[in-house]
């Protein structure tokens, strides 16, 4: 029977290599606690950028009580599900470096797909604000009237997307957020990695920022990196599995896809009135007399379009629109964001997430996420 854990080795068989471990120790100990480190890990793609980030989060919280993880990657994010863009505040070790661990960011965009390439001017505005509200609250403030507070440092892991607008993406980046340290992972296929330097800044910042260049973590006999290969698709379906078995309590037995199906096709959804709801379409465009056939059974972005501006409305979580009762005025929503949060939200955005496809083809599950009695706004 198919379970819903996420492939990968467990800590026993991942190899930190002593060159990785002594750049973690530089970035946490070597630096000055006020202004804290701002690392920028970037690399090409399966080259070990997550792994090293999580090493290096643990080496920082044996030094820093708290972490900020500012985490631009829409497809494999750390610690949200699938199409955010978010930052989180981390202050407990990550104690097995194969297992991604969902968590509550303090902050956090529905970009609504799992790359940047539809939008990258939108995702480059999620990440500055993300990097703004980190330097207000955690880096920029007055101390004498905030005595309690405490600077954080901050880690960016970057995605492996490192050529044409994705380099340039990472360029804009580089060159906003301004880092303490950039650790560059390379691998032995030198065509696939960045160039050497500080590239993003025409060479005239090499004083200012620290560039750590380190090797993928393994090589074969030939000197060659050995790449972990990942079913991005299977990982992302199960990242999603993993954050709506957050409607259940955790002692509730549900370890199975079929029983995870099961159990969301029974759950009690939310009643959501209409009324109080505006509904945004990310990427596309939909008739007006097509917005609720579009809208049933999908996976949509919760936000408070209150919370910042109209065009940066902060998310809150994700939603299963199971139902819709035009007749009734209402949205049939199942969420694992708690109903005190939820009564605050007042935008839906749909992107381009989607419900696994193997929740909805359970044998002898009849899907309660797919409604006929949805009619045509009037």
């Amino acid at each position: 029977m198919a379970s819903m854990s996420e492939p990968g080795s467990s800590t026993a068989n991942i190899y930190v290599p002593d060159e990785w471990s002594e750049a973690a120790d530089s970035i946490a100990y070597d630096s000055v606690t006020s202004p804290p480190p701002v690392s920028f890990i970037c690399g090409a793609k399966n080259s070990g950028k997550t792994t090293f980030s999580r090493h290096l989060l643990n080496t920082l919280l044996q030094r820093y009580q708290k972490v900020a993880y500012l985490d631009p990657d829409v497809g494999q994010p750390e610690f949200t599900a699938p199409g955010f863009l978010s930052l989180t505040v981390v202050d407990k070790l990550t104690p097995d470096l194969a297992i991604p661990c969902l968590k509550t960011p303090e902050r956090c965009f529905f970009f609504g797909d799992v790359s940047s390439k539809r939008d990258p001017s939108t995702y480059l505005k999620y990440i500055f604000t993300l990097y703004d509200y980190y330097r207000k609250e955690y880096c920029m403030f007055d101390k004498s009237k905030s005595p309690g507070r405490t600077e954080l440092p901050l880690v960016v892991n970057t995605p492996g997307w490192v050529k044409g607008i994705g380099y340039e993406i990472l360029v804009d980046m580089l060159k906003y957020i301004s880092p303490t340290h950039v650790v560059k992972i390379n691998i032995s296929a030198e065509s696939k990695n960045l160039p050497g330097g500080a590239f993003w800044s025409n060479g005239d910042c090499d004083g200012i920022v620290n560039i750590i260049e380190i090797k993928s973590a393994r090589q074969d006999s030939f000197n060659r990196s050995v790449l972990v290969q990942k079913d991005a698709r299977l990982l992302r379906d199960l990242r999603i599995m993993a954050y709506f078995r957050q409607c259940f309590p955790s002692d509730k037995p549900i370890t199975t896809i079929k029983e995870l199906a099961y159990a969301l096709a029974s759950h009690p959804p939310y009643e959501v009135p209409i009324s109080c709801i505006k509904i945004r379409h990310l990427h596309c465009q939909v008739p007006s007399n097509e917005i609720y056939y579009s809208l049933n059974s999908t996976i949509v972005g919760l936000a408070v379009s209150s919370e910042g501006s109209e065009d940066l409305p902060w998310c809150v979580g994700l939603g299963i629109v199971r139902g819709i009762d035009t007749f009734k005025g209402l949205l049939y929503v199942i969420t694992p964001v708690p109903q005190s949060i939820l009564e605050k939200v007042d935008l839906f955005l749909q992107g381009f997430i989607q419900i696994p496809t193997c929740l909805l083809q359970v044998k002898g599950c009849r899907s309660l996420y797919v409604s006929s009695n949805v009619l045509p706004t009037s």
